[in-house]
């Protein structure tokens, strides 16, 4: 299994880098993408660099409903002509964040899910994307979920109510191998410690040998985010591959508090499992 990230917010002098993430995957004889960064469609830009030929993805999978991760998405349509783009039933054009009461939005580009409905297939529950590929949902107590939410000052607005954001339109994108589980999460904003454990609940009898994704720390304070590293560390020893909304002082604490099983992402990166 091979896995380049395609745009992180850490890039170089040839690659670009913003924030967004994208993950392209090679798996057995599939080729997936995970989410496509921003508007800029920057992805793409570098894949081409990379020597990645983004036309010949069988698949597509969107992590969650966001912009930084979602707006690429039409430009690798304009690439590719046939993979479809795999997302949560609930995922809508709605989410927003509400920092100190001020509305500001942060979801799919407004009018995307009816231009390209057509490429959309909406799933539920444990999705089975492929041979050893599922789709996971969130699995947690409702509750658990909405106070990420509130933390977060995430919400949706559904007709002309606002809800608290419960992330149902986030999944997990978790591949079998013979040595364990790999999961990506992209954001992982109800807590990487939870999706490792509603991962865990799937498959319980299969080890977990990694996640990739951001944890969404940039805006955590340092407690928190030493108190995450302690659950991660209850769970077992597992690789730590995070960027993205992690953040550079969430990442140097996670490596402080877990060592050499942290690693940084950045675009252009491989890594091999």
């Amino acid at each position: 299994m091979k896995t380049v990230i395609l745009i992180d917010n850490i890039g170089d002098d040839v690659l670009t880098g913003e924030w967004g993430l994208s993950f392209y995957i090679e798996y057995r004889d599939r080729k997936i993408l995970l989410d496509a960064g921003g508007i800029s469609g920057a992805f793409a830009g570098n894949a081409e660099k990379l020597g990645i030929p983004l036309e010949e993805v069988d698949a597509a999978v969107l992590s969650h409903a966001h912009y930084d991760h979602a707006d690429g998405m039409s430009t690798f349509f304009r690439l590719n002509d046939h993979a479809k783009l795999y997302l949560r039933e609930s995922c809508g054009e709605n989410c927003y964040k509400k920092p100190d009461g001020k509305i500001k939005y942060i979801g799919i580009r407004q009018g995307f899910l009816e231009a390209y409905a057509g490429r959309l297939v909406r799933v539920s529950g444990t999705y089975q994307l492929g041979d050893g590929i599922w789709l996971l949902p969130h699995t947690a107590p409702a509750a658990r979920l909405e106070e990420a939410g509130n933390q977060e000052s995430m919400c949706l607005k559904v007709g002309e109510e606002w809800i608290t954001d419960c992330f149902d339109h986030e999944q997990s994108l978790v591949f079998e191998l013979p040595e364990g589980l790999v999961i990506f999460s992209s954001c992982s904003h109800a807590g990487a410690d939870l999706i490792i454990s509603e991962v865990r609940q799937a498959f319980p009898d299969r080890e977990i040998l990694a996640i990739l994704g951001g944890f969404h720390l940039y805006n955590k304070t340092p407690e928190y985010v030493r108190n995450l590293a302690e659950r991660i560390r209850s769970l077992g020893k597992i690789g730590i591959y995070t960027g993205h909304c992690t953040g550079e002082e969430g990442y140097e604490i996670l490596r402080e508090e877990l060592g050499d099983s942290v690693h940084q992402l950045r675009s252009g990166m491989e890594i091999r499992f």
